[in-house]
């Protein structure tokens, strides 16, 4: 995770680094850890991770909340991985909703 690259690390990146960690050991990778805790555990992981960035934000603290919104995407990929949500279906849902506006699409959910 730590290798220099000629491009940007992406959000896609880090789901591969996580995919690959559930082939790991437990003693080894925190990851593995978690995603054998299971689905459940991993959202309330994620959830103390956004109050965390709120807070960070309440704060006004601009380096708390990179470190934060840094956790909070970790763990909501982890959670997503130990729910078998892959990463592409809520990038595809991401991109269908870029075709309305936010107030359609909150309206579109009825």
């Amino acid at each position: 995770m730590g290798q220099a690259s000629d491009r940007p690390f992406s959000i896609e990146d880090l789901d591969g680094v996580i995919q690959s960690r559930r082939e790991a050991t437990s003693e080894k990778s925190y990851t593995k850890t978690l995603l054998d805790k299971g689905a459940v555990h991993c959202g309330k992981k994620f959830g103390e991770e956004a109050v965390e960035f709120v807070i960070a934000t309440a704060q006004g603290d601009p380096a708390a909340m990179t470190a934060e919104a840094a956790d909070v995407l970790y763990h909501l990929l982890v959670a997503l991985q130990a729910a078998n949500v892959p990463l592409k279906d809520i990038m595809t849902e991401l991109q269908r909703r870029t075709g309305m506006s936010g107030h359609e699409e909150k309206a579109a959910r009825g």
